[in-house]
């Protein structure tokens, strides 16, 4: 087998196994890094996927998974010890000569961010920045895959709502299968993104009734958006098992939303990979399986 030179970390994850997918199937040699050996990691095995297990806090494994890799896609989820894990997984590319890092980041990472994860999702970026590996950071507006998460998914079976604090915000829905072929683009051609950062929106911005709609159109039912409030929103999170700091993320994120922050249209994704993203109608009719319960 030929030596991985792409290393995906968050493998198991969404964006992380659909470019492991997309890479593998165009006979790219990877290597994915994931947390532990289970089902999951050996569908990864059995994409073509050469398979290590480490942590992202713990330098040494990282500096181990990236041995001989020359551009690497990093992603960490939303918790308090992304600075940690991304000062170490710079520290430890450098070391291993890493070329170039694509970047996960969040649309709402800016300095002046109330929401503490969207601050450490900025500051990763700087300290990315600083470290002098080339650099390309994603910015995403929220993802569609929302829609098909469990108690998203039960709001709209059960109640035929979309129940959020979002006031007549609007936003583009980002499908992962499309952040994907962009990861995966950028990870094998990297030089023409250096420097670069990128904000990820699907083709057609919406507002909430807006999605509804076009949920409405796929399943043939009436779907509607419900505004609530924004504590009745964390309340909600709080007592469906959020941590604290989650919950104050997506509080913010609530009001950055209202104010425009998640706003815009694909201006990237079709241009560097040659195919427009899903619209929430073709997302829905992907997913369609899900939503016959």
């Amino acid at each position: 087998m030929t030596q991985p030179t792409i290393l995906v970390t968050g493998a198991t994850g969404n964006t992380g196994r659909k470019t492991i997918e997309i890479l593998t199937s165009k006979g790219v040699p990877v290597r994915a890094l994931v947390h532990k050996e289970d089902e999951r990691s050996s569908g990864l095995r059995a994409m073509g996927a050469e398979v290590v297990v480490g942590n992202l806090l713990d330098l040494n494994a990282v500096r181990s998974a990236l041995e001989g890799i020359r551009t690497a896609y990093f992603i960490y989820p939303i918790a308090p010890e992304l600075l940690e894990a991304t000062a170490r997984f710079a520290q430890a590319a450098i070391e291993a000569g890493v070329e170039a890092v694509v970047n996960m980041s969040q649309i709402s990472a800016r300095r002046e961010s109330k929401s503490m994860a969207a601050l450490n999702h900025w500051t990763a970026e700087r300290v990315f920045d600083w470290s002098g590996l080339a650099m390309t950071h994603l910015r995403p507006t929220y993802f569609a895959q929302w829609l098909i998460y469990p108690n998203f998914r039960a709001q709209i079976l059960d109640k035929g709502q979309i129940r959020l604090p979002f006031g007549e915000g609007r936003h583009a829905p980002i499908a992962v299968e499309d952040q994907a072929r962009m990861i995966a683009a950028i990870l094998e051609n990297p030089r023409a993104h250096q420097g670069k950062t990128y904000t990820l929106h699907g083709p057609v911005e919406l507002s909430q009734q807006g999605i509804a709609d076009a949920i409405s159109e796929v399943l043939g039912r009436k779907i509607i958006y419900q505004p609530i409030g924004l504590e009745e929103y964390k309340e909600e999170l709080l007592q469906s098992g959020r941590s604290n700091f989650l919950v104050q993320h997506l509080g913010e994120v609530a009001l950055d939303y209202q104010h425009g922050v998640f706003a815009g249209e694909d201006n990237i994704i079709r241009e560097t990979t040659g195919i427009a993203p899903m619209t929430v109608q073709e997302f829905v009719t992907l997913h369609k399986g899900l939503f016959s319960a």
